[in-house]
């Protein structure tokens, strides 16, 4: 764990801001202050001329913020590594000129951000910047809270996992009946997720949010919404098996 370092002992830092998944309402009084003392605000997008949705999150946050944007490649390879460098040494650039930088991320900065693999590239090049995270609400607790779902409760564990490869991983966290499993990124594989879901009997019950807070969005049983595949952004939270009903979820538009 990182000391905090204040602005009074330290010139300049890298601070990773969660805005929460999509509604600016769910970005906390932190985020914005530090978001409107910040000298600089940058965002990730796919291209320098398209708004990312961490962006447009923050433009109705925090109006005031003046963003600058980051080109991010999301694909492995030399443009995406290309893509990191050029990021690394822009914000470094502004380090290096004294300035307060912030970087803004989807949901919280430490949980499948792009802040960490920013801030390792800034810390390559130079080892003493002070690196700091103001959390924020992630996807699965505004999903649970949309749809009346209880997380976890008593002696209950609970499993985050990602399908951006495909369904396997879920299969794995489904085998203990006391834990409940979020399901991350998984869009383009929703149907084969849900059909894991049925095989392990763990399909009633299962809720889906795609694009939460932002347009377009859809909430609603996972049995619903697997007819085919979802965005990027969509999350799946399967509660564990439970004989009464702690809480329930509206089927949704």
């Amino acid at each position: 764990m990182r000391d905090v370092v204040s602005r009074e002992t330290s010139l300049s830092r890298l601070i990773g801001v969660g805005v929460g998944p999509g509604d600016p309402e769910l970005v906390t009084a932190r985020a914005v202050r530090v978001l409107a003392e910040a000298d600089r605000v940058f965002a990730p997008a796919t291209a320098i001329d398209a708004v990312g949705r961490a962006e447009s999150i923050v433009r109705q946050a925090c109006p005031e913020a003046a963003v600058e944007r980051l080109a991010f490649e999301m694909s492995v390879g030399e443009a995406r590594d290309a893509a990191l460098a050029a990021a690394a040494d822009r914000v470094l650039a502004c380090l290096d000129a004294g300035e307060e930088v912030a970087f803004v991320t989807l949901g919280d900065p430490n949980i499948y951000s792009t802040f960490p693999t920013l801030a390792e590239a800034v810390r390559q090049r130079r080892d003493t910047v002070a690196i700091e995270t103001v959390p924020g609400i992630t996807a699965f607790q505004d999903l649970a809270s949309r749809s009346g779902t209880v997380l976890v409760t008593g002696t209950e564990r609970l499993s985050l996992v990602t399908a951006l490869d495909g369904p396997e991983a879920v299969e794995a966290a489904l085998d203990d009946d006391g834990t409940a499993v979020i399901v991350y990124k998984g869009g383009r594989h929703l149907p084969a997720v849900a059909k894991r879901l049925a095989d392990a009997g763990r399909l009633d019950g299962a809720v889906a949010g795609e694009l939460l807070g932002l347009p377009g969005q859809r909430i609603g049983r996972a049995s619903h919404l697997a007819g085919g595949p979802a965005s990027y952004l969509v999350t799946l939270i399967v509660p564990p098996p439970r004989s009464g009903k702690v809480g329930e979820a509206g089927d949704g538009p």
